[in-house]
């Protein structure tokens, strides 16, 4: 469920209701033959605001940062989220009122969602192996976590205490000793974050909150911010994670070095692979679930069935119009990023669900189980008519920090090794360094480093020089 809105360009403007009709655009790919670039080229894409458009303002809020720390920080939630804001800790009273304050419905919820979350979270974390290549040669690898990390839950078009249990529940399974949270002001709350994402982190136990929003969050976490005239200082931390709007991923990737990421996350997308079995209210209700996110989210249904495509365009039609968020839905769909891919079959289906490489993925098929295996691309594979995206948003046990814009091809969602650094350990014997002791001469002369090999014989040279 990764999302976009913050700022410098927060929309928080309330949808207004809107009759227009879902302008939901078809990519027909039967009867062709494409190449994998040929595909990645034909399905559905947001024409995205690039990089380059926003590089310059966050190069900017990143030196404000640096240099003029809690005022510029200031300024910014002055600037972006209209208020005043003497430090941008939160206080631990309003972490515990927003607690006291949660509506009992709501904190069951995130309950059983933490718990969910954390079992999956804790199944993850892999094993330290050690390895014996011989007498006294043994080579291991141990799991170590990160000693801090800065977590971003975004603000803007709706509320996502869901992110705070995403982000924090798999640090805390990796062994993160030092967490801090990060989510915009909101000039409704006093300055502060949403009343129910400090619950949430209440909840977690993390009483290192921030009133930051943006990309100055992601500056803030990444080289910290000194404390002065008594304030508490903001520590750098060493990994940052958590969705966001361009600004947000651009801000990361302009870091990631300084600190590790998990991602440059961008707005999110949901692809079905669906044939004649399956049922079209279940498909356009789930497109509608993600298109509510953000005018620019991307919803995209293949399909070998020319029936189905035309239920779904009914589907959408009446359940747009009835939806909250209405307007924001039917931009959406209606979106280059949006549209139903016909294609000629399961295969061609298949191949351009791995094209595409959605950050959710739902299989509604016959015999959903044995296609979902198929895929190689995916941030998350949803199997079957009742294993909707909504579920992982909430209370799969699932992370939905999911990567996008088809970054599924090679980068993993969120999870316990973000969070971990893998050491590896050699300890070798002197009789064991013997045995490879002439290769390691070989292959330092093949490479022209011969003190590669030195380092090696001098020890020899030693022990017989001591025995002589």
């Amino acid at each position: 469920m990764t999302t976009s809105p913050d700022s410098p360009t927060n929309a928080n403007s309330q949808a207004r209701p809107s009759t227009a009709a879902v302008d939901f655009r078809t990519v027909d790919l039967r009867g062709r033959s494409l190449s994998l670039a040929e595909l990645r080229e034909a399905v559905p894409r947001a024409r995205q605001q690039t990089v380059a458009d926003a590089e310059q303002k966050v190069t900017d809020i990143i030196t404000a940062v640096r240099q003029r720390g809690f005022a510029a920080l200031a300024e910014f939630a002055r600037t972006f989220d209209g208020v005043e804001q003497a430090h941008p800790r939160v206080p631990a009273e309003a972490l515990q009122s927003a607690l006291d304050g949660l509506d009992p419905a709501v904190r069951l919820a995130l309950e059983e969602s933490i718990s969910r979350a954390r079992r999956f979270a804790d199944g993850q974390r892999p094993a330290d192996v050690d390895i014996s290549l011989g007498d006294g040669a043994v080579v291991s690898q141990k799991w170590v976590p990160v000693a801090r990390v800065g977590l971003y839950v975004p603000g803007g078009l709706a509320v996502y205490p869901s992110s705070v249990i995403m982000n924090v529940v798999p640090a805390l399974a990796a062994g993160v000793e030092s967490i801090a949270l990060a989510s915009p002001p909101q000039k409704d709350f006093a300055g502060l974050p949403h009343p129910t994402i400090l619950a949430a982190a209440s909840l977690l136990g993390i009483d290192e909150v921030y009133a930051i929003g943006g990309a100055q969050a992601i500056a803030a976490f990444a080289y910290g911010v000194p404390g002065e005239a008594g304030t508490p200082a903001l520590e750098p931390v060493d990994v940052v994670t958590g969705p966001g709007n361009i600004f947000v991923a651009t801000a990361k990737r302009l870091v990631k070095g300084v600190v590790g990421i998990d991602s440059e996350a961008g707005t999110t997308e949901i692809a079905i692979l669906a044939d004649s079995t399956a049922r079209p209210a279940f498909v356009a209700a789930d497109l509608i679930s993600q298109a509510e996110h953000d005018p620019k989210a991307a919803s995209v249904l293949i399909t070998d069935s020319l029936q189905l495509a035309a239920e779904v365009r009914e589907e959408l039609e009446l359940q747009a119009a009835s939806t909250k968020h209405s307007q924001r839905v039917r931009e959406a769909l209606s979106g280059p990023q949006s549209g139903v891919v016909l294609v000629d079959g399961l295969d061609q289906g298949i191949a351009a669900c791995d094209a595409y490489a959605a950050e959710h993925l739902e299989i509604m098929t016959a015999d959903a189980p044995a296609v979902a295996a198929r895929i190689r691309n995916a941030g998350a594979i949803f199997v079957g008519d009742y294993s909707p995206v909504s579920l992982g948003d909430y209370c799969a046990g699932s992370n939905h920090v999911l990567p996008t814009s088809g970054t599924a091809a090679f980068s993993s969602g969120l999870n316990v090794t973000t969070f971990l650094r893998a050491i590896q350990v050699i300890n070798y014997s002197e009789a064991a360094l013997g045995q490879v002791s002439g290769h390691i001469v070989s292959l330092s002369g093949a490479e022209d480093l011969p003190a590669h090999g030195d380092a090696v014989t001098v020890r020899f040279r030693r022990v017989a020089d001591h025995y002589m």
